[in-house]
């Protein structure tokens, strides 16, 4: 048993279920909502502009923080063992399939088809949001687990 002096959870790596939590999913899409909300008051962004950059962001952000993103974001005493994983790959002990994981896998599928729908499958649009579904959606595959492409993140 590890005790962990000055943090809020007895986890010896939060990272591992944070993202499963009480009430994080619907915070999660709270977040998208109100982003879209705003971009949709910028004046001279069409419907169609305001959902490419809804999903664009969106992609790009949790790309980031899921992906590319190391180690635990808290000071706990297990950094040495996750400080190679990415935050997706240290989600629910590394375990595929899990709801968290399904959750955020999806919720890019479903931003990428009403993007399609509200640019009413305009063809620049559409290649754009695919690109960026696949900038999300590639690296949560199973078969990616651990896999650094071209060795880049890999330290």
């Amino acid at each position: 048993i590890t005790m962990n002096i000055g943090t809020a959870t007895s986890e010896e790596n939060p990272t591992h279920s944070y993202l499963g939590s009480r009430g994080i999913w619907i915070t999660y899409v709270l977040i998208l909502l109100i982003t879209h909300f705003m971009l949709l008051t910028i004046p001279f962004f069409s419907v169609a502009v305001a959902w490419t950059l809804t999903n664009v962001v969106h992609c790009v952000i949790t790309y980031f923080m899921l992906h590319v993103t190391k180690g635990t974001p808290w000071g706990t005493p297990e950094q040495g063992k996750a400080r190679t994983q990415t935050q997706w790959e240290q989600i629910d002990f590394g375990q595929q399939f899990t709801p968290t994981k399904k959750f955020l896998t999806v919720v890019p599928v479903a931003i990428f088809f009403l993007a399609s729908f509200y640019t009413k499958y305009d063809t620049t649009h559409f290649c754009i949001n695919l690109i960026a579904l696949g900038f999300s959606v590639i690296p949560k595959l199973p078969q990616l687990h651990g896999v650094r492409i071209f060795n880049i993140n890999k330290w």
